[in-house]
């Protein structure tokens, strides 16, 4: 089964005066690649985070990303007196030291870092359900993934039997062109075979056969094309494979137009290679 390496998950862990919420951000990459973000709290847990998220992908840019979000309505604030009259002492000692002092208003002295303390939250407490979560989180990254890649098998089924198709066709028709093609040059020949020996002439009509014959890059396009099928049906990460075998079919595709007795088999040639590039383009996004 192939998975695309894009995908977006969302989960969040409810608790006392907020909720924790995982999101997921996969791209294409050659490699895994995860980017964990943790509260500063819960930074001892990123080796598991990383653990955890190579357990599920296999490839893939993987942003994992922790936020702490606090309860909707007016938060638990807590003013600490000792610490703002030592604020305001020490306002007015730099007070005598200036000509011309700006009054400091309680607005200021507020403002101060530390005066205004609001409740914190042990998020600690909640590494076992901030665990939980990820694995939920990694679980419909996994789905999404899934998702596209059954949509980007049944495209490149299309185009591999598209592929198929053109070289049935190259098939039926190859016979008529090589008779075609000695008739023509035997012709051209027989102009001057009074000066050419009987024997080399032989020689260059086979020579010419063999350059013209192209049995052998048909058979290889359509062992590829069902090795991709096999390797699209795997229950394992498949895309640098595909990701070969597009080059594989590339290579024969280019040779096969190289040989081309015809304008409709260089025709048949060019129209692999476009479906070979749509196929490539598709690969590049499977994990």
């Amino acid at each position: 089964m192939l998975r695309s390496m894009t995908a977006f998950a969302r989960r969040c862990v409810q608790a006392e005066g907020g909720g924790l919420v995982w999101e997921l951000r996969c791209v294409n990459q050659r490699f895994l690649e995860p980017s964990i973000r943790l509260p500063e709290e819960l930074r001892p847990l990123e080796p598991q985070v990383r653990e955890r998220v190579a357990a599920r992908l296999r490839r893939g840019k993987v942003e994992c990303t922790l936020r702490w979000q606090p309860s909707e309505g007016c938060p638990d604030l807590s003013f600490n007196r000792s610490f703002a009259e030592r604020v305001a002492i020490l306002s007015r000692q730099v007070d005598a030291l200036l000509f011309n002092a700006a009054p400091v208003s309680s607005l200021d002295v507020l403002r101060w870092p530390g005066v205004i303390q609001t409740r914190s939250v042990d998020l600690t407490s909640l590494r076992g359900e901030v665990l939980d979560a990820l694995e939920s989180a990694l679980s419909d990254a996994v789905e999404v993934r899934e998702r596209e890649g059954a949509s980007i098998a049944l495209f490149m089924e299309e185009r591999l039997s598209a592929m198929e198709a053109v070289l049935a066709q190259v098939r039926v028709r190859l016979p008529g062109v090589l008779g075609q093609q000695r008739e023509r040059l035997s012709a051209r020949l027989s102009e001057i075979q009074s000066s050419l020996n009987q024997d080399r002439l032989e020689q260059e009509l086979l020579l010419f056969a063999q350059r013209m014959d192209v049995e052998e890059e048909l058979d290889r396009l359509t062992t590829h094309l069902r090795e991709v099928r096999r390797v699209i049906a795997k229950e394992e990460a498949s895309g640098r494979r595909l990701d070969f075998l597009m080059q594989e079919l590339n290579r024969e595709a280019n040779t096969l137009g190289a040989k081309a007795a015809d304008a409709e088999s260089a025709h048949a040639a060019v129209d692999l290679k476009v479906l070979i590039e749509q196929m490539r383009e598709q690969v590049q996004n499977i994990e």
